[in-house]
């Protein structure tokens, strides 16, 4: 969707939105329309109880000059810092014209004396909530097909286009993470998940590296490879490295990248099976991020690390009560072969610490069940052996709507992953099931390394439509890691 900034309303067919803050505000603001105009809007507004809360809309229709207008009155709450105010608006317009008919929306700013960084957000939202992903319908019908093509924001004041590089830049990253978790598991799997990156990474000059299994096998990766035995599709470990940063140690973000997860022998449930296609949401999220940063020119040296494997059960598979010895030298007994992604991030984990060295390590997984138990689909959950990386993860999440919350760790959660015959095994007991994943992590964290877990289960994939996107793939991951980076690591 193309956005745009200007100082005047164009002329010509559009939507026109307005939006407002108070009661009082409204009539100022409809004092630009002719008496008929005046008093349908304000009609309306009354009709569909319009109480001006965030991203609330009263829908009219007006004549203005020669033309005959949709109206949006749209409101923006009583509030200036609610989280992810402007976003939510925008996201709100293009969720109620995307597939109206209407081509083209007009936001008109005027007199709210907003400052570009929220005019620039708030086309973000529209955007964000234009994605679709209609490549595989061959039929759609013509009243669920987008017709809106472009916003064009109004009076948003000075620095507008320079926020909005930073917010598009963010808009690409969001989008190949959504595609990237959309695609089925036919389509995107290690190999194919290497080869997309590429694509979108390599000539922004993101640099890459690829571990095949041979490589893997070599170097004693028998965690992921104990995953990765029972598929036909091979693994592969996927490195990516942007250098804006100067001669810092890089940052480095290790995702999830279990591209279809059946639980191997340990198999899940028919029912639901499909949607595990998105098992590999951490890995998007990571490489989604990279894309952004790399488009920003972030100033920042930055690495993601995905483990990419596929679990299926079949003769050559895993077995629940097998022993693998990771990467890190330490032994794992295998209670669960459904408990797969700690196995992968553990020796991804181990690689990434060796490999470069960093201060900082954050891990993305759609790790646990139990997370969503805990905290259902509103929150991450952060786990971290460090209080400053999760206050700072925290407020990312806060400023973006990409939201944390601290979980706790302690020895009492960690002697639960203890194992009769090995160092430890890979499953615990149902109770603090996230927790105990977490412990299981953190066992592979270096002396000196600050660590942050988000297992963000319930955050890649949505069942309803939110005010960034629709059913179906969030993005979730791909603004906090972005403004984590921002705020901490550039000069």
């Amino acid at each position: 969707m193309k956005v745009s900034f200007v100082d005047q309303r164009p002329d010509g067919q559009y939507a026109l939105a307005i939006p407002v803050w108070s009661e009082d505000m409204l009539a100022d603001r409809l004092a630009g329309l002719d008496e008929a105009g005046r008093t349908l809007a304000a009609r309306a507004a009354e009709a569909q109880r319009f109480e001006r809360e965030v991203a609330a809309i009263a829908e009219s229709f007006i004549t203005e000059g020669d033309s005959a207008r949709r109206l949006l009155i749209v409101g923006l709450g009583g509030k200036r810092d609610d989280e992810a105010l402007y976003e939510r608006v925008g996201g709100a317009l293009t969720a109620r014209l995307l597939t109206s008919g209407e081509t083209k929306l007009v936001v008109d700013l005027t007199g709210l004396d907003l400052d570009g960084e929220a005019a620039a957000r708030l086309g973000f939202g529209a955007a964000a909530r234009a994605w679709r992903y209609d490549v595989y319908r061959t039929k759609l019908v013509k009243k669920a097909q987008p017709t809106l093509e472009e916003v064009v924001i109004v009076g948003g004041g000075k620095g507008a286009d320079k926020a909005w590089a930073d917010e598009a830049a963010l808009l690409e990253g969001i989008s190949f993470t959504r595609e990237l978790v959309t695609e089925p598991a036919n389509v995107i799997y290690p190999e194919t998940f290497v080869e997309r990156a590429r694509k979108h990474l390599e000539p922004l000059g993101v640099e890459i590296e690829v571990l095949d299994e041979k490589a893997m096998t070599e170097l004693g990766m028998n965690a992921l490879m104990g995953v990765a035995i029972g598929s036909a599709r091979p693994p592969r470990l996927l490195a990516m490295r942007w250098n804006g940063g100067g001669d810092a140690r890089p940052v480095v973000f290790v995702g999830k990248g279990v591209t279809f997860d059946t639980g191997g022998i340990s198999i899940k449930p028919a029912q639901g099976m499909e949607a595990m296609k998105w098992d590999m949401g951490g890995a998007g999220a990571v490489a989604g991020a990279m894309k952004a940063l790399a488009i920003r020119k972030a100033r920042a040296n930055v690495v993601g690390v995905c483990g990419l494997v596929e679990n299926m059960p079949d003769g050559k598979a895993q077995r629940p009560g097998d022993v693998v010895t990771s990467l890190s030298g330490q032994t794992i007994e295998v209670i669960n072969t459904d408990a797969e992604g700690r196995l992968v991030l553990s020796d991804a984990m181990a690689w990434t610490q060796r490999r470069y060295k960093p201060e900082v390590m954050v891990d993305l997984a759609t790790l646990t069940g139990a997370m969503i138990i805990s905290l259902g689909y509103e929150y991450g959950g952060l786990f971290s052996n460090d209080d400053g990386l999760a206050q700072q993860l925290t407020d990312a999440g806060l400023k973006t709507g990409d939201k944390v919350w601290r979980m706790p760790l302690g020895e009492a959660y960690d002697k639960l992953m203890d194992s009769p015959i090995a160092d430890m095994k890979n499953s615990g007991p149902r109770e603090g099931g996230s927790i105990t994943a977490a412990t299981f992590l953190q066992r592979f964290v270096e002396e000196g390394v600050k660590w942050a877990h988000l297992d963000i289960a319930g955050m890649v994939w949505a069942n309803k439509a939110g005010h960034l996107y629709d059913k179906g793939a969030t993005g979730y991951g791909v603004a906090l890691i972005d403004r984590f980076v921002k705020d901490n690591f550039e000069g």
